[in-house]
């Protein structure tokens, strides 16, 4: 298969300017995991893996000091216009496949994002999405650069779910190991269950 030029490079996108709302009051994105916010491990994993563009929202000066030091771009989403308002804000004038990552998914690992980009050099029309070994799918999902307008101009909070049904037959499930790609932590029940399992 013909690997994509040097001038196409993926872009790894942090997607972390929700709200938490679940949480009571709470931020999930800096609980501390390892000594660290949340957002800084997934921000540290994403850079390890490829260049990294965060997205954040108005208001969240606490989450973009928590970045400090980390060799990323900020860009900020507006306030209230879902998760395609991250989405269009993300993809804004780039050029070569975006790799999607929710900042709330402390399990995946940056060797999760080097499989999936490595995936990506052999096979660069697919859209890759990270599953259980049983097939349950899940995030991060790689998206070719031909789809980059078609982010850009997604409504609503859905995500890009449109998308994912419009073009399913160029998807592709890839197996993470146990459920690293459906481990997503909203709620104060959610973290001690997995604080719980973790220790």
């Amino acid at each position: 298969m013909a690997k994509r030029s040097a001038t196409s490079a993926p872009t790894i996108l942090l997607l972390a300017a929700g709200r938490s709302t679940r949480m009571r009051g709470a931020d999930k994105l800096l609980e501390v995991i390892d000594l660290q916010p949340l957002i800084r491990l997934m921000a540290a994993r994403c850079v390890k893996a490829g260049p990294t563009r965060v997205v954040l929202g108005p208001n969240q000066a606490a989450r973009r000091t928590a970045l400090e030091d980390v060799s990323l771009e900020i860009v900020e989403a507006p306030e209230g216009a879902g998760m395609a308002a991250s989405f269009k804000a993300g993809v804004e004038g780039l050029t070569g496949p975006v790799l999607v990552v929710l900042a709330d998914m402390p399990e995946v690992t940056a060797y999760d994002l080097h499989v999936l980009l490595a995936l990506s050099e052999q096979a660069p029309d697919a859209i890759l999405r990270a599953a259980t070994k049983d097939g349950i799918a899940g995030h991060p999902v790689l998206f070719p650069a031909d789809l980059l307008p078609d982010l850009g101009q997604l409504k609503g909070d859905d995500g890009a779910k449109q998308i994912l049904t419009r073009e399913a037959a160029r998807l592709h499930l890839v197996p993470l190991q146990g459920k690293r790609a459906i481990t997503d932590l909203d709620t104060p029940e959610d973290w001690d269950q997995w604080r719980a399992a973790r220790h």
